[in-house]
C-alpha cells in the first residue's frame, strides 16, 4: 500500500487556446425563486472567472463553497459534465457518516474524517437536513459518532450556499481541453488577466485565472489534459449492494462494520441503515470494465485499455489474486455473501435479501500495483501547472470529510495562488 500522501509535485508542461462562451444571467434566479442550474448552451455574453472548479460532486461543491465564502470578491464557477449535480460517487454513496475509527491514526484520511464528521453533523443541524446517529455496538467497538445522511441532499445544499454567495454552476459541460490562451488573454474592466481556456466537447469555452479539479472518476484524465502528471491512474471498482427485505429490517439496529483488511482501502461488506428505512448490505469490490460501469456488463474499450496499459493493475491482480477471485465469487453468488453476513447476524438467509444498487469507486493505483490509500493533491510547474490544483484521489470517507477537505483545499489555493 502506498503510504499516506498529501501532495504530489508533478511536472506540468504548458499547452496552448479563446472564448465565445460562458454563463448567462439565467444562472441567477428572480427574487424569491429557487436557484436553478445553468445548462449547457451558448450564452449571449462572454464570462470569465477568477477560479473555476471542475467537478460537481460533493468534494467539488464543498470546495467551491469554501472558496467563495472565504473570498466573496472572487468570481467562481463550477463546471459539471452531467445534467445534474452529485450524480456519480456522491449520488451512489451508502450515506454513512464515518467516525474514522477504522483508518490508520496517522493518516490524513483519519484526521479529515474525524474533523469532517463533526462538521457534517453541525452543517445538517444548521440546514435542517435529516440525519441519524446510529453507531451502537454490542460485544464490539461502540462508535457513537457514526451515522447516516443523504449525501446528495448535502451536496445540493452546498451548491445552494455557493450560488447564494454569488457563485455560478454550469452543468452539461464536459471538459475536453485545458489550455493556455493562444492569443493575448482577454482583460476585464480592472485589467486582470484570464489566461486559462477550458473547452468542452461542444466547443464552448470558459476563461479563468486558476483551476481546481475535483473530477473523481476522471481525475487522471483531467490532469493529463492540463499537461500535468498522469499518475496515479484511476481504476474503477464497482461495489454491489444487497437490500434486506422490509420484513427483516428489524434485525439491524445500526451500522455494523467488520474489522477491515489493512491491505486494502475497502471497508468490507457491512450493514447500513438508510434514511428511508431500508437496509443496505455490502458493498463488495470488483473491477468495473467502464468508469461509469454500474452494471456487471457495462464495458468501455478505452477505459479497460487505459487500466491495463497505464496503471499497475496486472501487478495488483498477481499480488492479490485470491482476494480478487473471492470478491468476484461473492458478486456472482448471493449465498457466498450471505455466509459472510451471517457472521454478524446469523438469522439472515438468502431468502431475506434482494440485489440492490451499485456504485463505482474511483480508486487511484500507482504503476507498481499499489492502491493509493490516502488523499492526494497534485500541482505542477510551468505556466499552466502553477495555476492548477488537482484533487487526484479522494477515497471514502471523502463525503464525510468533504467540509474538512474543502477547508484544506481553500488553504492550499490561497497559499499556492496568492489570493
Amino acid at each position: 500500500m502506498v503510504p499516506a500522501l498529501r501532495y504530489l509535485r508533478g511536472t506540468c508542461g504548458w499547452v496552448a487556446g479563446s472564448f465565445p462562451g460562458g454563463f448567462s444571467s439565467a444562472c441567477r434566479p428572480a427574487p424569491g425563486r429557487p436557484w436553478p442550474l445553468c445548462q449547457g448552451g451558448r450564452p449571449a455574453s462572454t464570462r470569465s472567472f477568477d477560479v473555476v472548479v471542475i467537478g460537481g460532486g460533493i468534494v467539488g461543491l464543498a470546495s467551491a463553497r469554501a472558496l467563495i465564502l472565504r473570498h466573496p470578491a472572487l468570481s467562481i464557477g463550477v463546471l459539471e459534465k452531467e445534467k445534474g449535480l452529485a450524480v456519480h460517487q456522491t449520488g451512489h454513496n451508502s450515506g454513512v457518516i464515518h467516525s474514522g475509527i477504522y483508518y490508520k491514526p496517522e493518516s490524513l484520511k483519519a484526521k479529515l474524517c474525524v474533523q469532517g464528521a463533526a462538521l457534517i453533523y453541525e452543517y445538517c443541524k444548521q440546514k435542517g437536513i435529516s440525519y441519524k446517529q446510529c453507531g451502537k455496538g454490542l460485544m464490539a467497538i461502540d462508535c457513537p459518532y457514526t451515522g447516516i445522511v443523504d449525501y446528495r441532499q448535502v451536496a445540493l445544499s452546498f451548491a445552494k450556499d455557493f450560488q447564494e454567495a454569488g457563485g455560478f454552476v454550469l452543468t452539461s459541460f464536459e471538459v475536453k481541453d485545458i489550455e493556455m490562451a493562444k492569443e493575448s488573454p482577454s482583460r476585464s474592466e480592472d485589467g486582470m488577466k484570464y489566461p486559462i481556456v477550458i473547452r468542452n466537447t461542444k466547443g464552448e469555452e470558459v476563461q479563468c485565472q486558476y483551476v481546481v479539479t475535483c473530477a473523481g472518476l476522471y481525475s487522471d484524465r483531467i490532469s493529463e489534459l492540463s499537461g500535468c502528471n498522469p499518475d496515479p491512474q484511476i481504476v474503477p471498482f464497482r461495489g454491489d449492494y444487497l437490500v434486506l427485505k422490509p420484513e427483516k429490517c428489524y434485525l439491524v439496529k445500526g451500522n455494523i462494520y467488520p474489522v477491515p483488511d489493512s491491505r486494502f482501502p475497502f471497508l468490507g461488506v457491512h450493514f447500513t441503515p438508510r434514511m428511508d428505512g431500508s437496509i443496505w448490505l455490502g458493498p463488495n469490490a470488483v473491477l468495473a470494465f467502464k468508469r461509469e460501469g454500474y452494471k456487471p456488463f457495462d464495458f468501455s474499450a478505452r477505459d479497460i485499455m487505459d487500466v491495463i496499459i497505464k496503471s499497475g493493475l496486472l501487478k495488483l491482480v498477481f499480488q492479490n489474486f485470491s482476494y480478487g477471485v473471492n470478491e468476484m465469487y461473492k458478486a456472482c453468488f448471493l449465498s457466498a455473501t450471505v455466509k459472510h453476513l451471517q457472521k454478524f447476524i446469523p438469522e439472515i438467509t438468502v431468502s431475506d435479501i434482494l440485489r440492490g444498487p451499485a456504485g463505482v469507486r474511483a480508486q487511484a493505483l500507482d504503476r507498481d500495483g499499489n492502491l493509493v490509500e490516502d488523499f492526494v493533491f497534485d500541482g505542477g510547474v510551468g505556466d499552466i501547472g502553477n495555476r492548477i490544483l488537482h484533487v487526484r484521489n479522494a477515497p471514502s470517507p471523502a463525503a464525510t470529510s468533504s467540509l474538512a477537505i474543502s477547508g484544506m483545499i481553500a488553504d492550499e489555493v490561497q497559499q499556492r495562488f496568492k489570493l
